[in-house]
């Protein structure tokens, strides 16, 4: 049995090393929440117009209303977002199982909440991973 120390991130989940189905490092994450922000901004101020960047209300809301359904529809049929496609990461059942677009709300649901996704646990996974048996690895 390998020493703790000795583990890279990932191995208790059973993933490899490096490469494709390698847990995704944070800079690959960020990019790709930053990518899907800035997406859902643009989509957001074209289908609802510029107050969504400044007004109260109901446009306030519509950057973060784009982001979920983008991020929830690509997730549950390609298995990551725009973000996460282009940064070539992705979301995996551990179990090996499509991720489906029902557990994708849900991951998407938690993301927007915030907090579940700030609280990270072992292996680099947020509480929204923890609670739908997920996990975000490299494509490549």
């Amino acid at each position: 049995m390998t020493d703790t120390a000795e583990q890279y991130p990932g191995e208790t989940l059973g993933l490899p090393q490096t490469g494709r189905g390698s847990l995704a490092s944070w800079r690959a994450r960020v990019a790709a929440l930053i990518l899907d922000w800035a997406a859902s901004m643009a989509l957001a101020v074209i289908l609802f117009g510029v107050g969504v960047l400044h007004e109260p209300g109901w446009r306030s809301w519509m950057t973060l209303a784009v982001f979920f359904v983008e991020s929830s529809v690509l997730t549950g049929l390609a298995g990551g977002s725009f973000g996460q496609i282009i940064a070539k990461i992705g979301v995996v059942r551990l179990d090996g199982g499509p991720i489906g677009v029902l557990r994708a709300l849900a991951r998407q649901a938690m993301i927007c909440l915030v907090l579940p996704t700030i609280v990270i646990g072992a292996e680099r996974r947020a509480l929204n991973d923890l609670a739908l048996g997920t996990v975000v690895v490299n494509r490549r």
